[in-house]
């Protein structure tokens, strides 16, 4: 895979694991979520359980490889405007798992406070039953208890079966979550391969 201001890129990602991007702002690691998710043009072959993305509409893919930006969109007055009925299940069981009130949800998105926009945006995500979920920074925002909760979460999720691709600044955080580890300079990955989970 590989677009006019990145890549080539080559690499395989097994269900049940995490592979951790870090390097330098603005070295590409967003634009290559990005490209993941078939948000900005890209050419090259993307599998998913060995289905090409070529065969599946855009929707369809994004429904299954679901991409977290840093700063996450919100374009319904209300968090649990955002929710789909079939996905409300779910966003209960995962509320009390990032410490989120579900009063929270009736408030207006713009009256929560950032760390708390940053987990409902993770839950919201969770909650589409991803294959493979790209996430850029998904902490950043964070007190160090709500990182805690969420490296927990993403850490059971990988364990049920969940594909992570996780961009952090944070070495702390690489190698409590990642499996692998990719260091992204100048729009090129490279691989580091030890195994620490």
């Amino acid at each position: 895979m590989q677009s006019p201001l990145a890549g080539p890129y080559s690499f395989a990602l097994a269900a049940g694991q995490c592979a951790t991007i870090s390097g330098p702002s603005g070295a590409g690691k967003s634009l290559l979520l990005r490209m993941l998710c078939d948000l900005d043009p890209n050419t090259g072959e993307v599998l998913l359980d060995g289905t090409p993305r070529n065969s599946m509409s855009a929707p369809a893919w994004r429904a299954q490889v679901v991409y977290q930006p840093a700063e996450p969109a919100w374009w319904l007055p209300t968090a649990g405007a955002h929710f789909k009925p079939g996905q409300i299940p779910r966003m209960q069981q995962l509320l009390p798992q990032l410490n989120l009130s579900p009063a929270l949800l009736e408030q207006e998105v713009s009256r929560l406070s950032t760390g708390e926009r940053q987990r409902m945006a993770l839950i919201r995500s969770l909650a589409c039953d991803p294959k493979v979920l790209l996430l850029d920074e998904p902490t950043a925002a964070l007190d160090p208890e709500s990182v805690t909760a969420t490296e927990a979460l993403l850490h059971r999720e990988v364990a049920a079966g969940l594909s992570l691709i996780l961009v952090t600044h944070s070495e702390t955080q690489a190698h409590t979550l990642g499996h692998r580890h990719m260091t992204m300079r100048d729009r090129q990955l490279t691989w580091h391969d030890e195994d620490t989970a």
